[in-house]
């Protein structure tokens, strides 16, 4: 196939998401990702949303204590300003973004952005949680990675909420969630109980 000369030598960007479970290691690989782009002498930059602020306000931590500088934004469309040299963006938390996330992402990487997504595949009710599954759909490559459920010691897929509250996002750590299994996460409060 003939590609048009403005087409020749256009870097290629792309999109990766890791989603998984609270506990799963998600913040963990993200920082992974983005120390060994850092390594490779590439322009990275990491971003969150701005209202997770349980660790810190202007790093991403993992729930291992691992962490890395960050920049906190209210909404998806800060990212199109970042600095034209930024070759990698990394976005933890994915999912407490609005509905523009994916739209950003693809014209990032139209524009040969490396983007690599961190995010909860499902809320704690195990519905679709905000912008991933569009992210999901468009990602070039994607790892779903596990926790260990804390009842039966399976792979865990699934945030079991321990605090009555309802609403959908509720910032928290163990005392909030523990990772369950898709059977014990069935189980509800029959597990929590005993």
């Amino acid at each position: 196939m003939f590609l048009e000369p403005s087409f020749r030598n256009q870097r290629s960007g792309w999109i990766e998401v890791i989603c998984g479970s609270m506990f799963s290691g998600k913040t963990e690989e993200l920082i992974r990702r983005m120390r060994r782009a850092r390594i490779a002498h590439q322009k990275a930059a990491i971003f969150k949303p701005a209202i997770d602020v349980r660790y810190s306000r202007d790093e991403v931590v993992s729930h291992d204590a691992n962490s890395i500088p960050s920049t906190p934004i209210q909404s998806a469309r800060e990212l199109l300003l970042i600095h034209e040299e930024i070759n990698v963006i990394g976005i933890d938390e994915a999912q407490f973004f609005d509905d523009d996330l994916p739209k950003v992402c693809e014209q990032l990487a139209l524009k040969g952005v490396r983007v690599i997504v961190a995010g909860l595949d499902m809320d704690f009710r195990g519905q679709p949680f905000g912008p991933m599954p569009a992210l999901l759909a468009m990602a070039e490559y994607i790892t779903k990675v596990h926790a260990i459920c804390n009842h039966c010691g399976n792979l865990a897929t699934h945030s079991y909420r321990l605090s009555p509250d309802e609403q959908t996002v509720l910032l928290g750590e163990k005392q909030e969630y523990e990772a369950r299994c898709r059977v014990c996460y069935s189980m509800g409060n029959i597990l929590t109980l005993k």
